[in-house]
Parts: C-alpha cells; structure tokens; sequence
C-alpha cells in the first residue's frame, strides 16, 4: 500500500509536478527544482524540451520559501522562466559551483561534501551537505561535459530525520556512496523518469528508472521514498505506473510516497 500519510521519522512532502516539491525541515521551508511555466516548448542545445502539463500550484500558492535545493540551472525541466523569477524572492539557492556563479545574487554553489549550516527558527541549526550527482552514464568527466554539473543534497539535523534530494542523477554507484556517508536515509526525494534522448549517451539514460529508483531506496535504507521528477515533460519514458511496479517487485511499496498535493500552508 502507497503511504498517504507519515510515521516519525518521516516528512510531509507536497509534490507539484516535475522535479518541484515543497517540504518544511526543522521549520524551514525547502523547494526544489523550481518549475512554475505553463506547458510549451523549450529550446536546448542539440533539440528541444516539451512541457505538457501546468504545475499543481503557482509560487504565489506556496507562501515564503526559505530555501531553494536546485540541482541546476541549465536545464528547462530544473528552472525553467517562472522558477527563475522565483529565485529574486528566496533568501538562499543552493546549487552546483557553476550554478552559483551563472545565478549569482543569492545564491550559493556546493562543491561535493560540501556543508552549509543554517539557523533554525526556534535555536539550532540544520546542515545540507551537497553530494556528488552524475547527469548520464559513464563518469564525471564523461558525463558534465554534454548534461553539466549537476549536486545533490542531504539535509540533517539534531532530533530530525536524514533526508536526501539526489537531483537529475543517474548513477547507483553515487547512491552507494552517500548511503555510507549518510544511510540509513529517513526520506529521499529521488528524481526518476527514466529519461532518455538518442543524441546523448545513444539514447542511455541520464536520470534513474523506476527499477533504479527502487534499488536506490534499498541502498540507502530509506524508509520514505519520494519520486519526482518523473512526470509533466515529453521526455520522460517511465511514470507513475511503473514506478509502483518497480516499488512493488523489490517488495518496497510501503515504503512509497508518490507525495502530498494538497496544501502544506503558507508558514506562517
């Protein structure tokens, strides 16, 4: 049975379409991946990128967001125009080094391993940690080049459980190694979809598949496993359906959390 509600140790997550979820962690408010346009077309490099289905929710639906995790910034289906916009109103980004340059502003670039404290409301602090991601298959060094940088993030806290944003990754072996730095993993926000292009990588994938997703919960342990990013674009092959099958053949349903849409409140 896919979870409708959270146990302790887990997170409410609201899911708005695409790579776009709000959640509040140590009373703070985090988005991810901000992608607010209505459906249309966007041109990239070497083709072109199709929305088909408007968010969930629009900024102004959202109240104050303190803190954006964008795994980057060069590709429409991560930041596309209103995301962008988005980002004047939020006090910090959190991004990738050549993000945080390219953005400048507010926002602020994490190298691999990378923490940064901030404060919570009531005392204390919270530290997100940027962890490697890979945009394709092969290594780094293989892969930035034609998809670019691209982090991670993980978030921890005293009294609070691990969570875990892997951002457009497509690598298992990266999943291994932040299990053994931050596993087991309370909740993980796993970008999914499946998504494939034949001009790069000759059509191999270059963000988890729903099999994939599912083998990344078993390696990090995590008892909520949240997908995004697996649907509102034309290039993303694998949905919704698949990745109940996937969660399903691992024995791993419980664990799934396809999100909350309704409303987190404007935190106020």
């Amino acid at each position: 049975m896919i979870s409708s509600s959270v146990t302790p140790g887990q997170i409410r997550v609201r899911v708005l379409g695409g790579p776009t979820a709000l959640f509040e962690y140590g009373g703070l408010r985090f988005l991810t991946d901000p992608t607010f346009d209505a459906p249309g077309d966007y041109q990239v490099p070497g083709g072109g990128l199709t929305k088909t289905a408007p968010p969930s929710a629009v900024p102004a639906d959202l109240g104050p967001i303190d803190v954006v995790l964008l795994s980057h910034d060069e590709h429409p289906d991560n930041l596309d125009h209103s995301g962008r916009a988005l980002l004047a109103e939020v006090p910090l980004t959190l991004t990738t080094p050549g993000g945080g340059q390219r953005l400048g502003g507010k926002a602020k670039g994490l190298a691999d391993w990378e923490p940064v404290e901030l404060d919570r409301p009531g005392g204390g602090t919270i530290t997100v940690t940027g962890v490697p991601a890979i945009h394709g298959p092969g290594t780094r060094e293989e892969v930035e080049p034609i998809t670019g940088q691209v982090v991670g993030f993980v978030l921890t806290g005293e009294g609070l459980p691990t969570v875990y944003v892997s951002g457009d990754n497509a690598s298992l072996d990266v999943v291994k190694q932040i299990a053994e730095r931050f596993g087991p993993v309370g909740t993980a926000i796993l970008f999914a979809g499946a998504p494939r292009f034949s001009v790069l990588f000759g059509g191999a994938l270059i963000v988890l598949d729903s099999a994939q997703t599912a083998e990344a919960a078993r390696i990090l342990g995590a008892s909520q496993v949240v997908p995004v990013h697996y649907d509102g674009w034309a290039h993303f092959t694998e949905g919704r359906d698949d990745l109940m099958a996937a969660f399903a053949d691992a024995g791993l349903i419980d664990r799934l959390d396809l999100g909350d849409r309704g409303d987190l409140g404007d935190g106020g």
